[in-house]
């Protein structure tokens, strides 16, 4: 059995047998125009720049040898780039004790200085601990800039972060929740990863809408962060499109079923990627249907599979390839400019697919 098919089984049998966290609600609707907040309103450095740093599936356990490669990479990744903002894109633990692994893990972060966010992954709920638990462990550790969970909204770890210069908001990054798996009972019993729920979508719009308003009719440019792939991820390789740069090193793993958020970011137009993790052994940059799906680099050690080496080296099954490199993807803005930057580093500085986005 190739680990990724043991993880996602693992995954619904925990599904199935959890309680169902408090922070998981059923959709109620969006939030009003009137009770909009954000958590955290930035601005560019005073020479027009501003570097995200995104960190994604460390899978750490506490006292867990395996993970000091994970501890290692947010360490020096941290110290060498001193970014503005940092957001894990999720499963930051795979063990226990799972809010202890969560505090070391992200306790560099909190030593830094530089503020930070997370949005969940499918495994930070599934030793221990509730998605709310954690969540609230999370939220109390320094330069955390996450919300409590949304009243009426699906699941936690959604949040809404801009980034401003001179004119107002230039910049708007979101957050979602994309949960763990779920099992649905019909004539097809459909056991698969979660997906983007109603109320999450209805929460974007209303924010997605009220930034396009105080723009002057004009959407404002968005990334969207959270740890599954969406479904038309999968359709996208299916019909032959490949990526610009970077390793495609497994199958998208999204959810089986699709609740129509890619929909949504291209009727409103604001959403220029999507940004996940998810699949180890995945790093690239692919566009499709004028949004750009892009993977993180894979963050942790050797408690989870990983095969991305130094040179892009990926064996087709079997153990942790020798030589495999940990690292990080950076975005940077520019004050007044539409675009961004995007590009992968290595454990050791080393920096691949470096590109601007959108391509004209």
């Amino acid at each position: 059995m190739k680990r990724r098919t043991f993880l996602k089984d693992a995954a619904f049998l925990t599904a199935a047998a959890a309680a169902m966290p408090s922070c998981i609600v059923r959709d109620n609707g969006a939030p009003s125009a009137d009770s909009l907040r954000t958590a955290g309103d930035f601005r560019f450095r005073n020479d027009g720049t501003f570097t995200l740093l995104q960190f994604t599936d460390t899978h750490y356990i506490a006292g867990d040898p395996r993970s000091q490669r994970a501890l290692a990479c947010v360490k020096e990744a941290i110290q060498a780039v001193k970014p503005d903002l940092v957001i894990h894109t999720g499963d930051i633990v795979f063990g226990r004790p799972d809010i202890e692994s969560a505090q070391e893990i992200l306790q560099p972060l909190a030593e830094s200085g530089i503020p930070w966010a997370v949005a969940l992954g499918n495994h930070d709920s599934q030793f221990g601990s509730s998605r709310e638990e954690m969540f609230r462990a999370i939220r109390e550790l320094p330069g955390c800039v996450n919300h409590p969970p949304k009243d009426g909204v699906y699941g936690c770890s959604n949040d809404v972060i801009t980034l401003s210069g001179a004119r107002g908001v230039e910049r708007v990054f979101y957050l979602f929740d994309s949960m763990d798996a779920v099992v649905l009972k019909g004539e097809e019993e459909v056991h698969c990863y979660d997906y983007i729920r109603h109320s999450q979508i209805g929460w974007y719009r209303s924010y997605s809408e009220h930034f396009t308003v105080e723009n002057e009719g004009c959407p404002v440019p968005s990334l969207a962060f959270f740890h599954i792939p969406l479904p038309e991820l999968p359709e996208a390789l299916a019909k032959g499109i490949g990526p610009m740069a970077g390793n495609n090193g497994e199958p998208p793993c999204p959810s089986r079923l699709n609740s129509g958020l890619f929909a949504q970011f291209r009727e409103l137009g604001d959403v220029q990627a999507v940004v996940t993790g998810h699949d180890h052994d995945c790093d690239y940059v692919l566009p499709y249907g004028g949004i750009h799906f892009v993977y993180g680099r894979f963050s942790g050690g050797d408690t989870i599979y990983n095969h991305l080496g130094p040179d892009g080296y990926i064996p087709s099954d079997g153990p942790t390839a020798p030589g495999t490199v940990s690292g990080c993807r950076l975005f940077q803005f520019r004050e007044g400019e539409s675009g961004f930057r995007t590009w992968v580093r290595l454990v050791g500085g080393e920096t691949q697919q470096a590109l601007s986005l959108p391509c004209k």
